[in-house]
């Protein structure tokens, strides 16, 4: 069982209505198509970026079809079905199989710190309960509190048929480094820090996936076409341009940011969920003012 996606995989935001109170299932599909239309060979919902663990367990099913249509088959979606507790998260990663999602990709239970017997007990679960559906390990350990080991994940890769590969977003280059030397053949090493898709791309991963690429898909595929094509210096170029675009939505609210640059550059992605905050207004005039600046608008 293999993890065939080439390109870039969006990690696509959540709309939510004005406050937060409701999920704007309205748009999801809508946005889901926009991004597959802009260059994406796959969509994450529910993720960090979609603000997954700020949804129910039926809000995030419901985001999960909405993407599906949205994408057709133009795109493959990948769900984020990881939660808190390990039946929740086998019920999502079901419903992700019988809904026709391509793949799941299961977070670190967060909160509580786990040592590596009972992730390998959690991960190992998820997998028997869906034995012919293909599953990605989550690495986050900046938000999940417990980080994947190398060790842990070379055993689960070899030890579940189904532990198709990896999203690292620790943004550690030694331990990606070391994800693409011990990968046995068909286990995918896939980056989820922006700020080292080049790296990743060039040193043999063949997708990314990238939060900000709702918001700047063309630098993302920029730099993807040219390393295929091997133009690095043309490839190394746009990810100094990408990072730099990033550091836009860093300050203030960093999703509302996102989501407000994706307004600013052509779609209209609603809010996000409190505890998340919307930006100032000085705060929306300094990063139009920034995205002038870079020539993003």
């Amino acid at each position: 069982m293999k993890f065939d996606i080439n390109g870039i995989i969006v990690a696509v935001v959540t709309p939510f209505t004005k406050g937060g109170e409701y999920v704007d299932f309205d748009k999801v599909a809508p946005l889901a198509a926009y991004i597959v239309k802009k260059g994406a060979a796959g969509l994450f919902p529910c993720g960090t970026t979609g603000e997954g663990h700020l949804c129910s367990t039926d809000e995030r099913k419901t985001v999960l079809e909405e993407t599906l249509q949205g994408a057709g088959k133009k795109a493959k979606v990948v769900a984020q079905t990881g939660a808190m507790d390990t039946a929740t998260t086998i019920e999502l990663t079901k419903h992700a199989q019988e809904v026709g999602a391509y793949a799941a990709a299961v977070v670190a239970p967060c909160f509580y710190g786990y040592d590596d017997a009972a992730l390998e007990q959690y991960y190992a679960t998820v997998a028997k309960a869906v034995p012919d559906f293909p599953v990605l390990l989550y690495n986050i350990p900046s938000c999940a509190k417990n980080a994947l080991s190398p060790e842990l994940i070379d055993k689960l890769a070899k030890g579940h048929k189904n532990i198709v590969g990896i999203k690292d977003s620790s943004g550690s280059m030694p331990l990606l480094t070391r994800l693409f030397g011990q990968a046995e053949d068909g286990f995918a090493v896939i980056n989820g820090a922006d700020e080292q898709g080049f790296q990743a791309l060039v040193a043999g991963g063949k997708a990314v996936v990238s939060g900000s690429s709702n918001a700047y898909i063309d630098l993302y595929v920029e730099i993807y076409k040219n390393v295929q094509k091997g133009n690095l210096k043309k490839a190394w170029q746009a990810q100094l341009r990408l990072e730099k675009a990033t550091r836009l939505f860093t300050y203030g609210g960093g999703l509302a940011g996102l989501k407000e640059i994706m307004r600013q550059r052509g779609f209209d992605p609603g809010y996000v969920r409190p505890p998340q905050r919307e930006l100032t207004t000085p705060e929306k005039k300094k990063l139009a003012k920034g995205l002038q600046e870079q020539g993003l608008i």
